[in-house]
């Protein structure tokens, strides 16, 4: 027997799932609320994607390799941590406060996703340490200082977007948390 044709385009349904978490969070969206942005009955939601934790789960990760892959592709492709800090926080504010989307970051605004958020520390002060280790930062440096001070503007920079801070406010935050930057290695 062969299987019914699914009455939705999955990639689509996931988009507006994604969406609806990163406006609402996970605990203020019910599957109600879920099915009734997708038009997808809870039946064939959970039939495609599980419960509404494996969705989440889903929806976080199509974020993170949708909008919210522009700070791995900062910390991949740029030569220095100053270079993918300063690349990082502007184009934060520009993803934060695109008009058809919900503003703001999905993974710093839901408090599931504490480890996320951990990770992407570790990796900004991976970044830094490996700069104050070939010299392009003064041997000083505190790498977990820096690494927290721009994980607490990434996230204050999502929250303003979440209050309704404009594009040009969040550039001010980028260029004010930039200024505090150590200065390079001549």
């Amino acid at each position: 027997m062969v299987g019914r044709k699914r009455g939705f385009d999955r990639d689509d349904v996931l988009d507006q799932v994604t969406r609806a978490f990163w406006r609402n969070g996970f605990q203020a969206t019910s599957v109600a609320d879920l099915t009734g942005t997708t038009g997808v009955n809870p039946p064939s939601l959970y039939a495609a994607f599980g419960d509404k934790r494996t969705l989440f789960a889903e929806a976080v990760s199509r974020y993170q390799a949708t909008y919210g892959a522009f700070t791995k592709r900062a910390l991949e492709e740029e030569p220095t941590a100053r270079h993918a800090v300063e690349r990082i926080l502007n184009e934060a504010a520009i993803e934060y406060t695109t008009p058809e989307r919900p503003k703001g970051c999905l993974i710093l605004s839901s408090p599931e996703l504490h480890d996320l958020r951990d990770q992407a520390r570790q990796a900004f002060e991976a970044k830094i340490r490996h700069d104050v280790a070939t010299g392009a930062l003064p041997a000083g440096a505190d790498a977990h200082r820096l690494a927290l001070f721009v994980a607490a503007t990434v996230r204050g920079m999502s929250s303003l977007a979440r209050d309704g801070a404009t594009r040009e406010e969040l550039r001010d935050v980028a260029r004010t948390a930039l200024s505090a930057w150590p200065a390079p290695v001549p």
